[in-house]
């Protein structure tokens, strides 16, 4: 195997442009990784083994003759929710759907910045679950320990990027779907700021929920795929101005004031923090303050934003569950939440969306004293595979809702949220905490995260060597 294989995105990106590796072997050798861990793994629903090394060969020749850019010639992969021209967009769902024309526009920036896109990554029907499992392709299975789930609903891109068969990826959040799955298998994810990275063909995603964003294993690796696939096309709805994102993962952050929070948003269903995820959202507090920031326990003032959140998300899984070949073959959960979403929007939706600007200046008042709000990413460790299996459609969202309560308010006030690695369980699973910031503070919370990727070094610790050996055989 070639010494880059399992080196990160900007290496990678670095070793081609300057000779050291070939695109042809870099792209051969992760679909080899690829084909060798799915039996065990699951991360894919596509591959396009052939595709990829004709483009990684022209990469090759574009490399010989001089050319320039960001990602030229290294592999990465994208969500199954993604449009990618020659392969159809299931998004988790059962069925024979259409392979789609063009790429989408998130592609084709990728694209347009030299990266070998080598395959699809599976997802659970529409993005709903916080696992990512479903009867179209199975289970989706945590390198860390594959008895448990990598999380969701970008779980197959996280697998694929903590096993180390690609060196990053493209997920997506509507809320949490990129930093829970990044929580549960020690990556770092990126939740943009809502129209960073075009949604397009689709003007807005999930009622403005779900965005576009990238899973790594180093700041500076989620940085690059970032400014790589962002931009808009002239149909996007929300259009933030334009910002470089690697710069700020080389630059120090200052001393900020962050606040601490161990508090969810309210929920009818309990969600208790389980202890080790206190214990290591404490010790990630305590390891920036070491660094000196300013660190206070303060609570931001959410309300009841998840009555906004409820009539957003099950509209967009109405409107998507229109797009499938065969109704009958989605999961009954999923039928349900589609017949919802269709009561919900007409009045219901529309106050909603109208109360996002309420939401944003009433969560907001606390980045008048703080810069930052650290927050567990999860409330729970990964589970194991299976969890939801089984369960009704009330039963399913309770537990969804128990693991998961930190992460989706973000997607509804539209602003960027960063998970980071925070350790390890006494068994050995991921835990992870987010960094939030209002409007526009991606730079921010990137040059944050940056330094104490530094200081923690959690970028050296992979999966067990059992497994690296099943990968790279």
């Amino acid at each position: 195997m070639s010494p880059y294989s399992s080196a990160g995105l900007t290496e990678q990106a670095a070793a081609l442009a300057e000779g050291r590796v070939s695109s042809r072997v870099l792209v051969e050798e992760a679909l080899t990784r690829i084909m060798a861990a799915q039996p065990a793994l699951n991360a894919f629903r596509r591959l396009r083994p052939e595709a990829a090394l004709d483009e990684a060969d022209e990469a090759d020749r574009r490399l010989a003759a001089g050319q320039q850019l960001p990602l030229l010639g290294v592999p990465v992969a994208v969500k199954d929710d993604t449009d990618l021209a020659g392969e159809p967009t299931a998004f988790g769902c059962a069925g024979d759907f259409a392979p789609k024309s063009a790429d989408g526009e998130a592609v084709r920036r990728l694209r347009a910045a030299g990266a070998v896109i080598v395959g699809k990554t599976n997802t659970p029907e529409l993005g709903q679950w916080p696992f990512t499992e479903g009867t179209a392709f199975g289970a989706t299975r945590n390198p860390w320990n594959p008895d448990h789930t990598p999380g969701g609903s970008s779980g197959g891109a996280a697998a694929a990027v903590a096993a180390g068969l690609v060196p990053a990826a493209l997920g997506s959040d509507g809320a949490g779907s990129v930093r829970i799955p990044a929580a549960w298998t020690h990556l770092v994810g990126i939740k943009p700021q809502r129209g960073r990275i075009s949604t397009w063909p689709d003007a807005e995603s999930f009622q403005g929920l779900t965005v576009p964003g990238p899973l790594a294993r180093t700041v500076a690796d989620a940085a690059l795929l970032l400014d790589a696939a962002a931009g808009n096309h002239p149909g996007d709805r929300h259009r933030p101005p334009r910002a470089s994102m690697l710069p700020a993962a080389g630059r120090d952050p200052g001393r900020l004031r962050i606040a601490l929070s161990l508090r969810a948003a309210f929920t009818a269903t309990p969600a208790p923090l389980h202890p080790e995820v206190r214990g290591a959202t404490l010790a990630v507090a305590d390891a920036l303050s070491a660094l000196g920031h300013d660190i206070e326990e303060a609570e931001p003032r959410y309300g009841l934003i998840g009555l906004t959140q409820v009539p957003r998300g099950m509209a967009g899984i109405a409107q998507w569950s229109t797009r499938v070949p065969e109704q009958k073959l989605l999961d009954p959960r999923t039928r349900s939440n589609a017949r919802v979403g269709r009561l919900l929007a007409g009045p219901a939706l529309r106050a909603a969306r109208a109360a996002e600007g309420r939401l944003q200046r009433r969560i907001g008042a606390i980045f008048r004293r703080f810069d930052v709000l650290l927050t567990p990413t999860t409330a729970t460790p990964p589970p194991r595979i299976g969890a939801l299996d089984g369960l009704s459609h009330s039963r399913t969202n309770r537990t969804m809702i128990a693991c998961c309560p930190f992460a989706w308010p973000w997607n509804v006030l539209g602003w960027p949220a960063l998970s980071v690695p925070a350790g390890l369980t006494a068994t050995g699973l991921p835990l992870g905490v987010q960094l939030l910031g209002p409007a526009d503070t991606e730079p921010l919370l990137i040059s944050l995260a940056a330094q104490l990727e530094d200081d923690q070094r959690w970028h050296e610790q992979r999966p067990g060597e059992l497994w690296a050996q099943q990968t790279t055989a």
